[in-house]
């Protein structure tokens, strides 16, 4: 039986931590399960996972259902499209049966990108070597996981660009439905009629669209979120500190401006893989700490203070200790509240 290969390429930079990566991490639980009671999908799909943030990593291998296990996916720093699409190339290159004079090759391949944000690496020579080589070869399905990406830059690769507005629990649990229906779609096709055309489920609800390849939308900056990297000082375990946008009208009524900060959404713990999935240097420009509301206890330790800064430019966590000691530099120092305002090193999101 010839293979139906489906990979999927997921953004697990800063911004997805929290509610987003667990959402993602549940509904591929779900689409395997579902595609295991399909008698066609079982019989011919095969499914790989990677990872992209600052770099790229192969999470799973290509592997046939009734074997594949979804794992726990990672957070790293950066979203480097161009890295990501490279790794599937190499991916492609090396995985997929090649039809030759004495067998068929597998089915031609489908991948799901699931982004909520903008690239933060320079991605046109990647997407050259895609469109050249690749893209007539493969099935690319790309969905926008919000409104913070500027999907235009997808259309460059893809006919097929998605936006998934709401990012809620139940949205979430509707679109990897249509994932999975697309999936048993195609998969009853190559079976039965031999077509490995994409044949994608029907959009049917608000939850999700395809974008106008003609209209677009406009490009919007990604500053919807701001997301800080901290270590704990006990454990020194790394973990992020993530802060949305909030619009709220100015106090001055007669000013017709609204006022901007970023409200505290949660700290989370992440692995020190997190760190193997960054490109380089993660910070990318300041935000001034009087636009931040709400601060952390340390989600490793507890600590009372998950937020503060240490004289090497780092964030740690600190408690109730006389003198602390920097997990980053090792330096020990006496911690106190300040009466001004300092601007905090933020990473890529």
């Amino acid at each position: 039986m010839r293979r139906l290969p489906i990979y999927f390429l997921i953004d697990v930079s800063e911004s997805m931590v929290g509610e987003p990566i667990e959402q993602v991490q549940e509904g591929m639980g779900s689409i395997i399960k579902d595609l295991r009671t399909d008698p066609y999908a079982l019989e011919t799909v095969y499914v790989s996972i990677i990872a992209f943030a600052g770099k790229a990593q192969k999470i799973t291998p290509l592997i046939e259902l009734y074997n594949f296990y979804p794992p726990k996916l990672p957070i790293g720093g950066g979203t480097s499209l161009g890295n990501a699409l490279n790794f599937l190339i190499g991916e492609l290159d090396n995985s997929l049966v090649k039809t030759t004079m004495d067998q068929k090759g597998d089915w031609k391949p489908i991948i799901f990108l699931f982004t909520d944000g903008n690239p933060t690496d320079k991605y046109e020579a990647s997407f050259d070597r895609w469109n050249k080589h690749y893209r007539s070869k493969s099935n690319l399905v790309v969905i926008s996981l919000g409104e913070n990406t500027d999907t235009t830059i997808f259309m460059k690769i893809t006919e097929n660009v998605l936006l998934l507005k709401n990012t809620d629990p139940e949205s979430f649990k509707k679109f990897f439905r249509w994932v999975t229906a697309s999936i048993k779609t195609t998969s009853m096709s190559v079976s039965s009629a031999s077509n490995d055309g994409l044949q994608l489920a029907p959009i049917t609800n608000g939850y999700l669209s395809k974008i106008d390849l003609e209209k677009g939308i406009n490009k919007k900056v990604d500053e919807n979120f701001a997301v800080f990297l901290a270590k704990c000082q006990k454990t020194k375990h790394p973990y992020l500190m993530k802060y949305q946008k909030r619009l709220s009208p100015s106090e001055f009524k007669e000013l017709a401006a609204n006022t901007m900060d970023y409200k505290l959404v949660g700290a989370f713990p992440v692995e020190n893989s997190y760190f193997d999935l960054c490109e380089g240097d993660n910070n990318t420009g300041t935000i001034n700490s009087s636009g931040l509301v709400g601060f952390p206890n340390c989600p490793c330790c507890g600590n009372q203070y998950g937020f503060s800064y240490c004289a090497c430019g780092n964030i740690m966590c600190t408690g109730e200790e006389e003198a602390s000691r920097c997990p980053w530099c090792g330096v020990e120092a006496r911690f106190g509240f300040g009466n001004q305002s300092f601007n905090i090193n933020r990473t890529r999101g």
